[in-house]
């Protein structure tokens, strides 16, 4: 059963009645968004965006931001395959794309500006937020565990750039044996995306960084992603693409975690994503 998501919050906030002699507490507004969406019961997201350009420059690196250069509305994914009948080990998902088509290359500059996969457009698939999977056909085959298995699967450009839209994404636990708690689908999630695995020196002028946001809406006075490269920190506070410029040759460290308006982490499974390691190969 595919989730039901909506891109715009207004619709979960109401307003309550403010009573003369029982005042409210006035909320943040991180807080009156998770509230609106753990009571909905189902994933969702929120784009945030400002306009493209360098935000930040620090020790001898370059953060800028990116605006959505191609435009996918209409762009659909489902998950056709019924989970409830899957088993410990290899299984194979079937989903359905629309609006969208895989294995084509995206047609913008960004193209020819980033790491891109000669192989065209694809479905990113990520399992309990470990390294994506890019998968270029509607059908594939995955492994899975006992216990839980926390799918993300989203359309991505050919450059592995996330198609942000209400209906292009796929958020689902498959439990496999006993009875374990709920996964909270609802709760406020980070799922990192790229950069990944290694890139030549002529690919590195521009690293993109890219992550999905679930549950969560990102502002300067609320929610924040805390990006790390190497020992460089810089705060993101859209849902945005990115991209890094200014790394050598070389390992290089990424990290990403999501934080509350008071700079703490957000609790969650998922919501720090430990080190991981990009390489720049001369």
């Amino acid at each position: 059963m595919r989730f039901i998501r909506k891109i715009s919050l207004l619709g979960f906030i109401t307003i309550g009645l403010i009573s003369c002699d029982q005042p409210s507490e006035a909320k943040s507004e991180s807080e009156e968004v998770e509230e609106k969406l753990s009571n909905s019961g189902e994933a969702m997201i929120s784009k945030s965006i400002a306009p493209s350009g360098v935000i930040d420059e620090k020790e001898g690196l370059k953060l800028v931001a990116l605006e959505e250069e191609s435009d996918f509305p209409n762009a659909s994914l489902e998950l056709n395959t019924r989970t409830e009948g899957l088993k410990s080990g290899k299984n194979t998902l079937q989903f359905s794309v629309e609006g969208y088509e895989l294995a084509k290359q995206t047609e913008d500059q960004r193209s020819t500006l980033l790491a891109n996969s000669k192989k065209g457009q694809h479905v990113h698939f990520i399992l309990n937020n470990g390294p994506y999977e890019a998968h270029y056909d509607e059908e594939f085959e995955i492994q899975l565990d006992e216990g839980h298995n926390v799918i993300l699967a989203f359309l991505s450009r050919s450059y592995h750039e996330s198609v942000k839209e209400e209906t292009a994404f796929v958020f689902k636990d498959v439990v496999i044996g006993e009875e374990l708690e709920d996964f909270d689908k609802s709760a406020p999630c980070l799922i990192y995306s790229r950069p990944k695995g290694s890139y030549t020196l002529s690919e590195s002028d521009r690293i993109l960084v890219d992550f999905y946001l679930l549950n969560a809406k990102l502002s300067s006075s609320g929610m924040k992603v805390e990006l790390t490269v190497d020992d460089t920190v810089f705060t993101l506070s859209n849902w945005q693409p990115y991209w890094v410029e200014g790394l050598k040759a070389g390992e290089h460290k990424f990290r990403l975690r999501l934080l509350d308006e008071e700079g703490n982490l957000v609790q969650g499974p998922f919501n720090d994503s430990g080190i991981r390691l990009v390489k720049i190969e001369e």
